[in-house]
C-alpha cells in the first residue's frame, strides 16, 4: 500500500523557519522523482519544488527560490522541504508527491500558516 504521510507543519511568524517532512513507503521510493506542492484558499496547486530520483537535480518554483530547499534521503525513504524567510503568502496546505512516468502518488497534506 502506498502511503506519503506529510509533517511539520504549523503556525509560523513571518520571517520564521519551518522543515516539513514526508515519509513514503509501499513503493521504491529512489526510483521516483519527488515535488512539494502548496495549495491555498481559492487557488489551484501549484509546484513549489521537485527533486530526481538520484537527487542530482532540484528546481524551485520562482515565488521560492533562495529561501526554501527541498532534499531527499533515499536510504531513510524520505523527502524533505526546508523553509526559510517565511512569508503570509507561503500560507498553504503541502502536498508531497511522488511520479514516475504517468504514476502520480499523492500525501494527504499538512498545513502551513504564516501569520502574526
Amino acid at each position: 500500500q502506498v502511503q506519503l504521510v506529510e509533517s511539520g507543519g504549523d503556525l509560523v511568524q513571518p520571517g520564521g523557519s519551518l522543515r516539513l517532512s514526508c515519509a513514503a513507503s509501499g513503493f521504491t521510493f529512489a526510483s521516483f522523482g519527488m515535488g512539494w506542492y502548496r495549495q491555498s484558499a481559492g487557488k489551484e496547486r501549484e509546484l513549489v519544488a521537485d527533486i530526481s530520483a538520484n537527487g542530482w537535480r532540484t528546481r524551485n518554483a520562482d515565488s521560492v527560490v533562495g529561501r526554501f530547499t527541498i532534499s531527499r534521503d533515499n536510504d531513510k525513504d524520505m523527502l524533505y522541504l526546508q523553509m526559510n524567510s517565511l512569508i503570509p503568502e507561503d500560507t498553504a496546505v503541502y502536498y508531497c508527491n511522488a511520479h514516475w512516468g504517468s504514476t502520480n502518488y499523492w500525501g494527504q497534506g499538512t498545513q502551513v500558516t504564516v501569520s502574526s
